[in-house]
């Protein structure tokens, strides 16, 4: 069965049977009007209740004066109440100095769900956001965004085909895991690799032999 367009689902039993990647619900939640920020099991809980006649509206955020933000952005000092926004916060050597300096842990390093939030709250512009909330999702002791690990199920997938001796015979195996992928994807079938897949769908990959 293949995924249908949005707009022609139904409910969400019928929606949760597909797979949908995060920058879909993102579009999707923004051409509906709805709250498009947040993890991935953020947006699908927004979709939830979109089908159960509750529409989850965007948070409204005041946006400063693009003049004074870029002059923040030279903060001498940074502390765990500087926002993250105002000071232009990177991934570069000033910040990294900065975590290792509050954790004591010389070789510190960003966590996936610290890149996850980052990102979220420059989309979302939240001024409110500080380094010291960052910190905290740094110790897990609090959570804004969680890193989308259910895109991993892609890279799992591929493994898997490669390591399934049959798929030997493509010359761009690569290109033909992602075109049985595509088929999973965009079905309600489980989105992992098996032999019996291939076995049944390896017809609609000879072209990359």
């Amino acid at each position: 069965m293949e995924r249908p367009a949005f707009d022609t689902i139904n409910d969400y039993s019928e929606f949760e049977k597909y797979y949908w990647y995060r920058e879909e619900l993102i579009r999707i939640c923004k051409e509906h009007g709805l709250k498009s920020s947040g993890s991935k099991i953020e947006l699908l809980k927004v979709i939830e209740a979109f089908f159960d006649g509750n529409k989850i509206l965007p948070d409204k955020k005041t946006i400063r004066d693009k003049n004074t933000q870029k002059s923040d952005r030279h903060t001498k000092e940074l502390t765990l109440d500087t926002g993250l926004i105002e000071c232009g916060f990177t991934f570069g050597n000033r910040f990294r100095e900065f975590f290792s300096a509050q954790t004591g842990d010389e070789k510190f390093k960003f966590n996936v769900d610290m890149v996850a939030t980052v990102k979220a709250v420059k989309e979302e512009n939240d001024i409110s956001f500080t380094l010291g909330d960052l910190l905290e999702i740094y110790y897990g002791k609090k959570e804004y965004v969680k890193y989308d690990r259910s895109e991993l199920k892609w890279n799992k997938f591929v493994k898997d085909f490669h390591t399934d001796k049959s798929t030997a015979v493509y010359k761009e195996r690569l290109k033909a895991a992602a075109a049985l992928w595509k088929i999973v994807r965009d079905s309600d079938m489980k989105k992992e690799y098996s032999h019996e897949l291939y076995e049944t769908y390896k017809e609609n990959l000879t072209e990359y032999i």
